[in-house]
């Protein structure tokens, strides 16, 4: 399935089923996210019962790390899930390691198709985001950066830049996701340009921590890029002591996907809730692979 330019493989356990591949899981995701030698995918979702949602979706990188959640990835599982016959509750509730998210499907947009971009629109409630840094600055490469980090679900740092197009997203990126303020685990690293003639609009390049590379899209990247945007520029109020915000982000790919949240004043400081992320998700094919792969 695609979400917004990320692809991804889902394969759906049960009691009992895959017993003997517990501790494979991670050498799997290698072999079959391999673009060469495998089937090729930014990553590899399993699903597992759960008791707290309609599934336990757990994220495998390419390089066999495993994340606590993917905005882009839980976006196709809830079209996935949507998808069984004879569902009736049209909202989906995943358990994930980065904390509980439940999303629904709309039908595409006219103008999706006019642009040729079919597909659902799959709108996904993430969870609150956390650990909110502004004004950071990062020496790397003999010159310092400016920036910004918060956790959607997994790490990001959001630098602002004013030509996404001039970046070494892979040389800075890899850089910055190792930087000794992120250790142990490192951190994704999301460029940022505001459009000029509209500034609820972004563009977004994402070095991914897992993939060691740019993708062309990256939802929680995404989220993190509105959410930090929001904080530091002012929103537009809806008359009930909240300031609301609707920001659009154009991904690498050249998809758009839309954040959208309530900004609250608490205070002195200012608080992103009620976040939910909304693009386009493809269902491509389906099929069947043998392990280990022939």
């Amino acid at each position: 399935m695609v979400g917004t330019g990320n692809d991804f493989l889902i394969v759906e356990s049960s009691p009992g089923r895959f017993a003997s591949l517990t501790r494979r899981w991670p050498a799997i995701a290698r072999a079959v996210c391999d673009r060469r030698q495998g089937i090729g995918a930014d990553g590899l979702l399993l699903l597992e019962p759960s008791r707290l949602g309609d599934a336990r979706m757990r994220v495998f990188n390419p390089d066999g790390s495993e994340a606590q959640m993917c905005g882009n990835g839980a976006r196709c599982v809830v079209r996935y899930l949507a998808a069984r016959p004879r569902r009736r509750n049209s909202t989906v509730v995943l358990e994930t390691a980065g904390g509980m998210v439940r999303g629904w499907v709309r039908p595409p947009r006219r103008k999706d198709f006019q642009a040729g971009r079919g597909g659902e629109r799959v709108h996904l409630q993430m969870a609150e985001p956390t650990q909110v840094r502004l004004g950071l600055e990062i020496p790397v490469g003999g010159r310092t950066l400016s920036a910004a980090s918060v956790d959607t679900g997994v790490p990001h740092l959001v630098v602002g830049v004013s030509d996404l197009g001039a970046v070494d997203v892979h040389g800075l990126g890899r850089q910055l996701r190792a930087h000794r303020l992120f250790q142990p685990r490192g951190t994704n690293v999301d460029f940022v340009e505001v459009d000029r003639r509209a500034s609820h609009r972004l563009r977004i390049r994402t070095y991914e921590r897992g993939v060691e590379g740019e993708t062309l899209a990256c939802g929680t990247g995404v989220a993190a890029a509105a959410v930090i945007h929001a904080l530091t520029h002012h929103g537009v109020s809806d008359g009930r002591g909240t300031r609301r915000r609707r920001v659009d982000v154009i991904t690498r790919g050249g998809d758009r996907l839309s954040l959208s949240f309530r900004l609250v004043t608490q205070g002195a400081q200012r608080v992103v809730n009620d976040v939910v992320l909304e693009g386009p998700v493809r269902w491509i094919c389906h099929g069947a692979f043998s392990w280990p792969l022939r």
